[in-house]
């Protein structure tokens, strides 16, 4: 056996060890096995399935916090427009390697990448090689849908790292161009992710009756959500995925959280961009709990949470068989929590995850059935280097 993280705490409070081989999480309960290859001596730690982030444009990690104040048109012009455009294949390379640093340091084991980065085959590459280097699960959503070939070659990857298509889509962009590509990921096996506001004179009727909508198709921010829509879009298992603290900051409108919650659907939390907003996503759990319990006028059990940040992200990205829970069967992406030994073996502790940890709680973080951050500190990777590095890629914004 590769792995045997001993005595840790599973968030639902029992002690457990858990056994992994070959990355995959064999047993979780106890064992008679000593002679693992690697032993973690999880005692007063929680284990926690990683985080899994639904929504993020990782490559705008140099532009963290230079848009504190921004509207959605500044952030087009001065970040979509200026600063991507300044960004060649090494910018990019690093760029993403800094954002997935900063992702695996807050506990964050999944990304799914809506990447605007990938101009280029060149950029393609560059955005393939920081996510080899940097040991996190990365779900790549081409940003580029009309070229076909390297949309394909994203299609043919399997293990750690795999292809989606992000597009326009609908709301944003020409119609049979929506379809074209919609079509174009369905035929190779990709989930396409397209951000829609929702709401009356939304296109989703029109997506249904033309066959459109399925698993195959992921649904970001719908702010304007109605029932029907959440109707039609649960009915059709669409997945959707809400960014509560970049809509709030930037104006977008009320999370449709609980309005998805309500008719019945399970929606997954991303970080969506850093230039006004962090880049973990205890933050957006914690919001996310405090408006649904205004929503419902209820104590909704913060534990609740911890699933939008983990197994219904998955799900919404297509990877909910993989990874989201720990269980047997699964991939061995885990983090291990400090702060809560107090706690320990009183019962739930996953309502404290959520209520009063963040990244600098995170103490190990295991993606695959590897080590990637051990004590507190990452393994393979130097954050105050890679800030160094893209210092000056922030300037192109401006």
């Amino acid at each position: 056996m590769d792995l045997l993280i001993k005595g840790g705490y599973v968030a639902s409070g029992h002690r457990a060890d858990i056994l992994v081989d070959h990355g995959e999480i064999i047993t979780v309960g106890a064992t008679a096995v000593t002679d693992a290859t690697e032993v973690i001596d999880a005692d007063g730690l929680v284990v926690v399935p990683g985080f899994v982030d639904g929504h993020r444009h990782v490559w705008q990690a140099p532009l963290r916090g230079i848009g504190a104040d921004m509207t959605l048109s500044e952030y087009l012009t001065a970040v979509l427009g200026r600063a991507l455009n300044s960004y060649g294949p090494r910018d990019v390379y690093h760029a993403v390697l800094l954002g997935a640093a900063e992702a695996l340091n807050a506990g964050i084991t999944t990304v799914f990448d809506w990447s605007n980065a990938t101009l280029t085959p060149q950029h393609t590459d560059a955005v393939l090689e920081a996510y080899t280097t940097s040991g996190i699960r990365a779900v790549v959503a081409h940003g580029n849908p009309d070229d076909k070939r390297d949309v394909q070659r994203l299609a043919a990857l399997h293990g750690r790292v795999t292809g989606a298509l992000a597009i326009l889509g609908t709301d944003y962009g020409p119609w049979d161009e929506a379809v074209r590509q919609i079509e174009l990921g369905r035929q190779l096996g990709l989930v396409v992710s397209m951000h829609a506001g929702g709401g009356h004179g939304s296109p989703l009727r029109r997506m249904d009756q033309a066959g459109l909508l399925g698993p195959h198709l992921q649904l970001v921010h719908m702010n304007n959500m109605t029932d029907d829509d959440a109707k039609l879009l649960i009915d059709n298992g669409v997945g959707v995925i809400v960014t509560p603290v970049v809509e709030a900051t930037m104006g977008h409108g009320a999370s449709c959280f609980s309005r998805f919650a309500d008719a019945g659907g399970r929606a997954g939390l991303g970080t969506d961009v850093v230039v006004n907003a962090p880049a973990d996503l205890f933050e957006p759990m914690r919001d996310t709990l405090r408006s649904h319990r205004a929503h419902t006028g209820t104590m909704y059990p913060a534990s609740a949470i911890l699933a939008a940040a983990t197994i219904d992200s998955a799900r919404a990205m297509g990877i909910g068989d993989l990874v989201g829970t720990v269980a047997a069967g699964k991939r061995a992406d885990l983090v291990l929590l400090d702060g809560l030994t107090h706690l320990l073996g009183s019962g739930d502790l996953t309502g404290a995850v959520v209520t009063t940890l963040g990244p600098a709680d995170i103490h190990t973080v295991i993606v695959d059935g590897r080590v990637v951050k051990r004590d507190g500190r990452l393994l393979h990777l130097d954050l105050a280097q890679l800030r160094r590095w893209t210092a000056e890629l922030a300037q192109h914004a401006r």
